[in-house]
């Protein structure tokens, strides 16, 4: 994932297959590039995101710059391009390697042009994969210390405070109890059994998210396709979404994310071996899953400061759903 930009004439699929390639080698050794060994890491858990704009790569580009700053020993997930860097006063060092992000260029191909002007319609239009290349900041120089700077550490005892707040925030029906984990699409409710059962504590908040990431996916959310039979190809499309979801939400909230259903690698690698866009769609459904549930963490984080007001006293919303 971690390369020199390429020529800009290359063509567009050779850019799906680069990544599709770099996903199955990751996966055959037995490493899932979206939950990755932060504990090995110099950089805090944290979501990659542009250092001049504040703003959050999504989808594939989310795996593409967390590989680039577990493999290279960043300090930070902060990722800007040589100009942003003159811009903001500083400059890359000379020598330093970039890494190649993507985005999604609308397209309308000259023959489905014709095709539509032919049927009376309106032509389709297509994604097209265009690279870019961002530096990190560990590779620049004279940058400002506000942009530079690596987050604050998440302070202790607020990961699991937030995640409760933000679970609670999405009004979800989520059900604690049983033995399953799961999300019923047709009663568009989830349930996961007690945090006791979990040998420990943290996957509970892990199993959580992903089961949320499957909850977007209803028709009067992002309507994703959630018909899919157990072990049919559906389903692990579907797996994989919740999965890099889940792992977006724990990342967020400072929580190191993990694979939940190893014994789903095989199916994903089929998946992506199938179709070398498999994993760039995956990645998007799953950022945008990801956006959905974190959109609620502003209600989340109010509600968590007027518990924390109210002399530390539970909240019985909570308390029953737990019951």
């Amino acid at each position: 994932m971690h390369r020199s930009a390429q020529g800009a004439g290359t063509d567009r699929t050779d850019l799906y297959q680069d990544i599709t390639d770099k996903i199955i080698t990751e996966l055959e050794a037995g490493r899932v590039p979206w939950v990755q060994p932060w504990s090995a890491a110099r950089a805090p858990l944290d979501m990659p995101h542009n250092a001049a704009s504040q703003a959050r790569y999504s989808g594939i580009n989310i795996v593409i710059l967390w590989d680039a700053v577990i493999t290279n020993g960043f300090s930070t997930n902060a990722f800007l391009t040589f100009r942003q860097a003159l811009a903001a006063g500083g400059h890359v060092r000379k020598g330093e390697r970039g890494t190649t992000v993507v985005y999604a260029k609308p397209f309308t191909p000259a023959e489905e042009k014709r095709r539509a002007a032919a049927e009376g319609r309106e032509a389709a239009r297509v994604p097209m994969l265009k690279r870019f290349t961002v530096f990190n900041t560990d590779q620049c120089d004279d940058l400002p210390a506000e942009i530079c700077a690596p987050p604050p550490p998440v302070a202790e005892g607020i990961i699991l405070p937030a995640a409760e707040a933000l679970i609670k925030a999405t009004r979800a029906d989520f059900r604690i109890g049983g033995d399953q984990a799961f999300y019923a699409p047709g009663f568009d409710y989830v349930q996961v059994p007690r945090p006791e059962a979990y040998f420990e504590p943290v996957n509970w908040h892990r199993t959580a998210f992903h089961e949320l990431g499957h909850w977007t996916g209803h028709p009067s959310r992002l309507g994703r396709d959630l018909s899919g039979a157990f072990g049919s190809t559906d389903y692990g499309r579907e797996e994989l979404v919740a999965e890099m979801a889940g792992a977006f939400v724990c990342a967020s909230l400072g929580i190191a994310p993990t694979v939940r259903h190893a014994d789903y690698l095989g199916s994903w690698l089929a998946i992506i071996r199938e179709d070398k866009r498999a994993i760039v769609r995956a990645a998007s459904a799953a950022s945008k899953a990801a956006d959905f549930i974190l959109g609620f963490r502003e209600c989340a984080e109010a509600d968590t400061m007027q518990t924390a007001g109210n002399d530390g006293a539970a909240d019985p919303a909570f308390a029953r759903r737990a019951a």
